[in-house]
């Protein structure tokens, strides 16, 4: 009876520990979020209010690692995010600071061999000028929004990872829109997790894009998110995940957030709208919205392929581009399961339906919304 009372008092302090956003979920679907959240705006912001946004999801918690920007200043994105829209219930997470093995120093040095590389994020934007980028971590970045006053949690975003899935065997499903290396590090800590979750949805990997973007006409199989972190994309991609859906380069580039799109979503006084109409002036393509909006309405996509997906780990000019073969080409070295790749987008309706999500009330609000600068 002492042994039944402690296992219960154990799990009663777990469910107080994981607050709100890991509570009464059942009538939506779990997910945890892994980006590198820089901003104001921009696609990786757009996508985590994406699924905030959606009635249909319930977001347990937010990993933030170093991507496009450096992990830190990231996280205060994603803070301040919040708390303009009246989420500062959603928990977020620190996540890993460099990759497994790449690192800023070689990858400056061999573009001298191998050629300019089209973007290196938090290593210097485009490149054109990547000494004008911070090279220490922990630099404070201006934020056109504030700064929040709001701070991360004390557990790293690997082990939330690990948790939250446990805590919901078999219906959580782990979003990741950057550099992977978060979902890598939570692999290796527990290799029951990628097994213990619902799903992986990823953005990345590029298979044959039909373009005339100079990045992916020299370089198709080349994208950053897969590029940054190869080897925790190799750990993850081999993962045992009950299901992968991919968003690749290739649908990617059928997108667009435009004006148009920005001025429909402006007319909205919702928190998310306004958010957006003051901060987000970037205009490129919708890559992490994709991921969101198509696991939510897979109706999106017209078309698909099923691919096994890998990178190139060889550490020579092709280091970190994707590698996918069908069922009869692939290695049998390769132990992942294969993934539903997005190829065709439905552009008008994913365009609307981003457009009515970011226009609509900001739902299960558990503050008011606070006035940015």
């Amino acid at each position: 009876m002492k042994r039944l009372l402690g296992l219960c008092a154990v799990g009663l302090a777990l469910v107080v520990a994981a607050g709100p956003a890991m509570a009464d979920s059942s009538q939506q679907q779990l997910v945890v979020i892994d980006q590198d959240t820089s901003g104001p705006g921009g696609s990786n912001i757009r996508s985590m209010l994406a699924l905030i946004q959606s009635p249909q999801v319930k977001v347990l918690g937010i990993g933030v690692v170093t991507g496009n920007a450096w992990m830190k200043a990231e996280t205060e994105h994603t803070l301040r995010m919040l708390e303009l829209i009246g989420r500062r219930d959603i928990p977020v997470y620190k996540g890993a600071v460099h990759p497994l093995v790449r690192n800023r120093e070689r990858t400056l040095a061999v573009q001298k061999f191998y050629g300019h590389i089209a973007w290196l994020g938090a290593w210097g934007g485009d490149g054109s000028n990547p000494s004008g980028f911070p090279t220490d971590p922990n630099a404070r970045q201006k934020m056109p929004e504030g700064r929040p006053s709001i701070s991360a949690r004390e557990q790293d975003a690997a082990h939330f990872l690990i948790h939250a899935v446990h805590a919901h065997p078999g219906q959580v499903t782990v979003y990741a829109a950057g550099p992977l290396t978060d979902l890598a590090l939570a692999q290796r800590i527990d290799p029951s997790f990628a097994r213990t979750a619902k799903q992986l949805v990823v953005m990345g990997g590029s298979i044959s894009p039909v373009t005339d973007n100079a990045e992916f006409t020299t370089s198709p199989s080349h994208e950053f998110n897969f590029w940054f972190d190869p080897e925790a994309a190799h750990i993850v991609l081999n993962a045992p995940w009950p299901k992968i859906i991919d968003t690749s380069v290739d649908i990617s580039l059928q997108s667009k957030y435009t004006d148009k799109m920005q001025a429909a979503i402006a007319e909205s006084d919702s928190p998310a709208a306004q958010y957006l109409a003051k901060y987000d002036t970037e205009r490129y393509y919708m890559w992490d919205e994709i991921a969101a909006l198509a696991w939510l309405h897979p109706d999106l996509v017209t078309r698909t392929r099923t691919l096994y997906l890998d990178t190139d780990m060889s550490h020579g000019p092709s280091y970190g581009d994707t590698l996918a073969w069908t069922q009869k080409s692939k290695p049998d070295a390769h132990e992942g399961p294969p993934a539903i790749v997005q190829m065709k987008l439905d552009r008008k309706a994913f365009d609307n339906t981003f457009i009515d999500l970011m226009r609509a009330p900001t739902p299960h609000a558990t503050h008011p919304a606070i006035a940015g600068p």
